[in-house]
């Protein structure tokens, strides 16, 4: 799983579109008001609008919940099974206050809003408005009442969820593409583990982003008997992209009038996330790859400070932390009389754990001093498990370009809508507060803990961030010459250990230069150092002969359409990432792992995800496969590489995705598509099981039909 290739272009691309859809990041450009930008725009004002009326009703205030649908949503009320519900909920919230006035207004609320509405809601509705008579005779606390499920909580949720549900499809206020990529993935990723028996390298986090809960469903109001006007084709995909019942599928494309992906869309957003942890995870994300400024990633956030002074935290600040490494070592960067940085490591007593539980403690502040700032304790916890090599130098004229680069990155700015709200809290404790012993404030706790840990490890590795970025951006630009000169002042043992990643920016250096006329020079870099490389790996003379090609044909656009410079300038990021203890990103990870079980899965299934190019997947997997796939794979170079990284070359582009026909004698080519929905149909089997079946009998779906009830 950590070896899957992915287009961190697109990852980029999606991040953006995400961060800037939910607010998350400054965005000061001006946009014209038919750009996809304002489009977005006026779907986070309908997303907020839709959060502002869940908040509402799970709260119980069900009076404002109305109100702001009277005023956003008016058509909602039209629906009078929406109606009917909504003032059921308000007639027990009126009970459940207890005093003399709400009882009278409770009463009122049956006569002109409640009764009314359950004559015509659905045929049910009038048997439901006599049974909730009985919470006049049944008190809440009685948990044994025939009213008790009234009297629940958990109704508020039910009705708030469903409300969601309709206001997204009908305002189209969809999460953003990004948001639901993640939600498919990780789906997809849990199911195929659970299936397989595997154990799932990323199920703290995945267990901890999709929650389990879902919105209900949206019911459409056509009659559930009338035969289904929609293609087995799409039902099935449906149902199985996201585990619905054949039934439960009909009912979405129904209420979606059709269309697929819209109903692929409305069931995709009623799984639910959390929305912390996911921001959290795009910010580390952010700054990583320079999206965001690591300074300036933390300005926003409740009792904090600029990074350029002494940042205090306060301890309310929820946040994800960085991976730990278990190595205990602490770097600090001291400046030279020459002008240069020296970055050292040194072993120290105690345990990242230790610092952040003193960190977390209640009424202590943490103090955090920019890395760049000239104090006697530039102390920094190492994220990484890799060997960091002493005597890291970089020299003035690289560092004077880091402020040019900073300025023209985004501020974090937060998710200031939801600030104070917390929309997976449990029904029971939404009014009550919550307790200090319940699972919701360990929770909270250990976000916390988790809060100081990543300021801790960020705001100490700013410096780092900046060279790694640097380079980075240096490969990203082509200017491998540059990245090889600045990368041996650093560290000169660094090629040493990644032959692969030299070779590499070394074709690129050749490249620029025939692409320049410069062909004697071209012929030198190749003579000097691509040819030694191959020679001490032979898998690396396929790729030498592809790019001593560029010499017959030189173009000046050579190296910007063949040679993918993005994937390298990422691959050199997480490997000098790595060396000066910066982990890659835990969304990196989790990107890869659900990536390759999405293959994984898709080979089983022995058909193409019918959603992929809506949820950019396809872009996600269209990478420039490298031809010295051989050394990539062998256990020196895996050694040397950085674990996961893009490995690049000169080559046509090819998808990762395969046909995974190799893996059975029976592929769905061979069988007939309408057989083989009709047994997934009639027998409740997945697709790969009923392609196996179908292959038993020739193809025959009734005979497979006949042998398995017989």
């Amino acid at each position: 799983m950590d070896s899957m290739p992915i287009n961190w272009e697109t990852l980029d691309a999606l991040i953006i579109d995400f961060a800037k859809s939910e607010n998350l990041i400054e965005d000061s450009s001006p946009t014209p008001p038919s750009s996809p930008s304002s489009v977005s725009s006026s779907s986070y004002h309908s997303r907020r609008i839709i959060r502002r009326i869940r908040r509402s009703l799970e709260a119980g205030d069900i009076d404002a919940a109305v109100d702001l649908l009277r005023s956003h949503a008016p058509f909602v009320l039209d629906d009078h099974r929406l109606l009917f519900r909504l003032q059921k909920q308000r007639f027990i919230e009126l009970l459940r206050r207890g005093s003399p006035e709400a009882r009278e207004s409770a009463i009122s609320c049956l006569r002109t809003a409640l009764a009314p509405c359950a004559l015509d809601a659905y045929p049910e509705a009038y048997e439901e408005f006599k049974h909730v008579l009985l919470a006049f005779i049944y008190d809440k606390e009685d948990q044994a009442s025939p009213v008790a499920n009234e009297w629940s909580e958990k109704r508020r949720v039910d009705i708030a969820g469903l409300v969601s549900t309709v206001l997204r499809a009908h305002l189209h206020a969809y999460d953003p593409v990004f948001s639901m990529t993640l939600i498919y993935l990780i789906s997809i990723h849990k199911g195929f583990c659970l299936r397989q028996g595997i154990s799932s390298p990323i199920s703290d986090l995945t267990q901890r982003l999709l929650l389990e809960e879902r919105d209900p469903p949206a019911i459409p109001q056509e009659s559930l008997s009338e035969a289904p006007p929609f293609d087995e084709v799409d039902i099935q995909a449906l149902a199985h992209a996201v585990e619905l019942t054949r039934q439960g599928a009909v009912d979405s494309l129904r209420f979606a009038k059709g269309d697929l992906f819209q109903a692929f869309q409305n069931e995709i957003c009623r799984m639910r996330v959390d929305v912390t942890l996911l921001d959290e995870l795009v910010r580390e994300y952010c700054v990583y790859r320079g999206i965001v400024d690591a300074g300036l990633a933390y300005s926003s956030e409740p009792g904090m400070q600029s990074p350029s002074k002494s940042l205090k935290v306060d301890q309310s600040v929820a946040g994800y932390s960085l991976s730990r490494d278990s190595s205990h070592e602490v770097q600090y960067a001291s400046k030279n009389s020459d002008g240069e940085v020296s970055i050292s490591t040194d072993q120290r007593c105690g345990s990242p754990e230790k610092n952040s539980d003193v960190a977390s403690m209640e009424g202590i502040e943490v103090e955090l001093r920019y890395a760049c700032e000239s104090t006697s304790n530039h102390e920094d916890c190492s994220t990484s498990s890799s060997h960091q090599p002493e005597n890291l130098r970089v020299p003035q004229r690289y560092r004077t370009n880091i402020s040019a680069e900073r300025s023209k990155r985004k501020r974090w700015m937060g998710r200031q809508d939801d600030l104070g709200f917390t929309p997976d809290v449990s029904c029971n404790q939404t009014s009550k507060g919550i307790s200090s012993n319940s699972p919701v404030s360990n929770t909270f706790s250990s976000k916390e803990k988790q809060a100081s840990e990543f300021l801790v490890v960020d705001a100490n590795n700013v410096d780092k961030y900046e060279i790694v970025l640097g380079m980075k951006e240096l490969a990203s630009k082509g200017m491998a010459a540059e990245v090889v000169e600045e990368v041996n002042v650093m560290d000169p043992n660094f090629f040493g250990q990644n032959p692969l990643l030299l070779f590499q920016l070394k074709q690129v250096e050749f490249l620029k230069l025939v692409s320049s006329g410069d062909c004697s020079s071209a012929l030198r870099v190749a003579c000097s150092h691509l040819g030694p490389l191959a020679a001490s790996n032979p898998s690396l003379l396929k790729p030498l002969k592809e790019t001593l090609l560029a010499l017959l044909q030189p173009d000046e656009d050579a190296l910007r359409k063949g040679f993918p410079l993005h994937a390298l300038a990422t691959s050199l990021q997480v490997a000098i990432g790595k060396r000066l203890g910066i982990d890659e990103p835990q969304l990196m990870k989790i990107m890869r792992a659900t990536l390759h079980t999405h293959n994984e899965w898709f080979k089983l299934q022995m058909c193409k995800d019918h959603f992929e190019s809506l949820l950019r997947i396809d872009s996600l997997k269209e990478v420039n496969m490298p031809s010295l796939a051989a050394a990539t794979t062998s256990k020196s170079n895996a050694d040397s590489c950085p674990s996961g990284s893009s490995q690049v070359t000169i080559s046509s582009s090819t998808r990762m995705m395969e046909d995974g026909s190799s893996l059975s004698q029976v592929s769905s080519g061979d069988v007939d598509e309408n057989a083989i929905l009709k047994v997934m149909e009639f027998l409740a089997l997945p697709r790969a099981d009923a392609i196996h079946l179908l292959g038993q009998y020739n193809g025959n779906a009734e005979m497979v039909i006949q042998q398995i009830f017989a």
